[in-house]
């Protein structure tokens, strides 16, 4: 799932690519990608685009005079940027590619969504707050007000696990599966630890490693093409998706706990005391 360093990249590039630019034809190709209807698709072509803004992991192509343009790239989402858009309109089928994006110039865009759960989203909407998600989303880690004091305040309270607590959007807006396991390895933290028990010297620790996980990943994708992204993610994560591999810390072996659809990983000797996490669908977690 692209989180916030992948789509504030995103937003960077359509910036570079997209604005100043005349949005001609929006072509749907799987129509549950489509989660509005007032004003129409349609409405956003013949603008040009304004600006480009990102919203935890929405991302908003804003255009002059007309509507925005949101989307939400969900767990198996992507965008294609494409210099010349192939000749005539694409077909439905059974493939990827969910919508199309065409501009004046014969380049543009491909929205796709892989495998069978379709949780692309498309908005065309007068204000980017009358998208539910977007209207729900908690303050962003990296805007220059999210300070120490407001970390603390909203954990305060907190009776979630750490896990859960930092994939909230309506607490943190942005983090997701992959980066809330590289934040809790570089505080050295249980995924399972309350919130509400941290010290102050905790807080600040996890502060400390959100800040700087999130923002050394938005350099190392800055300026990368989308088609890069992927990629630059996946080379970046130190413990997500390495089960079985050394910790690149203290050499121990990355150990994972499975869900019914997703999984995290940890390094047992940096964040449990040397104890492994017991595996949800088994048994109760060992704290």
């Amino acid at each position: 799932m692209p989180e916030l360093p992948e789509v504030e990249a995103l937003k960077d590039f359509l910036t570079d690519n997209l604005v100043g630019h005349e949005i001609v034809r929006v072509l749907p190709v799987a129509i549950s990608v489509l989660k509005t209807y007032d004003p129409p698709l349609a409405a956003v072509e013949g603008h040009e685009v304004a600006a480009v803004h990102r919203y935890g992991k929405f991302l908003d192509c804003e255009t002059d005079g007309g509507p925005h343009f949101v989307t939400h790239l969900a767990r198996a989402g992507w965008l294609h940027w494409k210099d010349r858009l192939p000749d005539g309109p694409p077909r439905p089928g059974k493939g990827p590619l969910a919508l199309r994006v065409a501009l004046e110039t014969g380049a543009g865009f491909d929205l796709t969504e892989a495998g069978t759960q379709k949780r692309l989203a498309v908005y065309v909407v007068r204000d980017p707050q009358e998208v539910p998600g977007v209207a729900r989303l908690g303050p962003d880690p990296l805007a220059d007000d999210f300070d120490e004091a407001r970390f603390t305040a909203l954990l305060e309270g907190e009776r979630r696990q750490l896990k859960g607590a930092l994939r909230d959007q309506s607490l943190i807006a942005g983090v997701g599966n992959a980066y809330s396991d590289e934040i809790l390895h570089a505080a050295k933290m249980s995924p399972f630890k309350l919130a509400a028990s941290l010290t102050p010297e905790e807080i600040r620790r996890l502060y400390e490693a959100l800040r700087t996980t999130l923002t050394e990943a938005v350099e190392r994708s800055r300026g990368l093409a989308a088609g890069r992204l992927k990629a630059e993610k996946k080379s970046g994560l130190r413990v997500h998706g390495r089960t079985g591999e050394p910790c690149p810390v203290c050499g121990d072996t990355i150990r994972e706990v499975s869900f019914s659809d997703s999984s995290l990983q940890y390094c047992p000797t940096c964040q449990t005391g040397g104890k492994p996490l017991a595996d949800r669908r088994m048994s109760r977690l060992l704290k």
